[in-house]
C-alpha cells in the first residue's frame, strides 16, 4: 500500500485526534473531514448503535441532507438491505461485499435514500468493544468515483484500533464521571427549589425558610409544590428520600 505526502499528512491527524481527550461524540464528528479527504469521498455518517431498541442513534454526518437522515432513523434503517450484514463484521467491510451492486441498486434503501443524496459506493468501519457495538463511521463515495479498493480497507485496518480505543476510553470516562442518581435528580429541580429543599431536608418550618431565603410562604409552598410534580411524590417524607438529602 502506497500512501502519498498528503494521506500521509491526514492519517497523522485522524491518529491524532482519535489520541486526544475527547467525548465520544467528538471523536466521530473530529474525524469526519479527515476521512474524507483521506479516501476521496463525499459523505460520512456516524452512528452508535442502541443493542436495547435495536436501532442506530446519536448520528452526525458531513454532507447529508438532514431530513433525509431523519428519514433513514425512522424507516430506512428498518428497510436496509446492507447494514446488518455490514454491522456483523470486525473489519472493514464495502457494501458491495454483502451484496452486489446491481441488487443494491434495485432496493428502496438505494433509490428513495442512498441516492437521495448522491451516496453509490460505501465502506463501513464498526468499533466493537467484546460483543457491543459502540460506534461507527460509514463512508461514501459519489457515482462519479470508484468503488473503494482493497488499499483502502488496508487503510482502515490501520485506523480501527485507535478509533475503538478512543470509544472505549470516551466509554469509560463517561461512567467514572456519572453523577450518582440522586445528584441526577437533584439536577431536574431548579436552584431556588434546591435551597427549599434543602432546608425543609434540615428540619426548618416553612416560616423558617422562608425568613432565611427572604421569600413569603407562600413561595416556599409553591416551590416544594413544584418539586413534589417533578419528583412524583406527595409528600415531604418521600421527597427528602427521592432526592437522597
Amino acid at each position: 500500500m502506497y500512501l502519498s505526502h498528503q494521506q500521509t499528512k491526514l492519517l497523522g491527524q485522524l491518529l491524532a485526534s482519535l489520541a486526544e481527550p475527547l467525548e465520544e461524540h467528538e471523536v466521530r464528528a473530529r474525524i469526519g473531514a479527515d476521512v474524507l479527504r483521506l479516501f476521496d469521498a463525499q459523505y460520512y455518517v456516524s452512528y452508535v448503535w442502541d443493542s436495547a431498541s435495536k436501532t442506530f442513534g446519536n448520528g452526525i454526518n458531513i454532507n447529508m441532507d438532514p431530513g433525509n437522515l431523519r428519514a433513514y432513523e425512522r424507516y430506512y434503517q428498518f428497510h436496509d438491505p446492507i447494514t446488518p450484514a455490514m454491522q456483523r463484521c470486525r473489519s472493514p467491510v464495502r457494501a458491495t461485499d454483502v451484496l452486489s451492486h446491481e441488487q443494491l441498486k434495485k432496493s428502496e434503501f438505494f433509490n428513495d435514500f442512498l441516492a437521495r443524496d448522491g451516496l453509490y459506493w460505501g465502506v463501513n468501519l464498526y468499533a466493537w468493544d467484546a460483543d457491543q457495538n459502540i460506534g461507527d463511521m460509514r463512508i461514501w463515495r459519489d457515482r462519479r468515483r470508484d468503488n473503494f479498493a482493497a488499499d483502502d480497507l488496508a487503510l482502515l485496518d490501520m485506523i480501527q484500533p485507535a478509533f475503538v480505543a478512543a470509544l472505549k476510553r470516551c466509554r469509560r470516562t463517561a461512567t467514572f464521571k456519572a453523577p450518582p442518581p440522586a445528584a441526577r435528580t437533584i439536577a431536574a429541580l431548579s436552584v431556588r427549589e434546591v435551597d427549599v429543599v434543602q432546608l425543609m431536608s434540615c428540619g426548618l418550618s416553612d416560616k423558617e425558610i422562608s425568613r432565611r431565603l427572604g421569600i413569603s410562604v407562600a413561595t416556599v409552598r409553591t416551590h416544594i409544590g413544584h418539586a413534589f410534580r417533578k419528583q412524583g411524590v406527595d409528600s415531604r417524607m418521600k421527597l427528602v428520600q427521592a432526592l437522597g438529602l
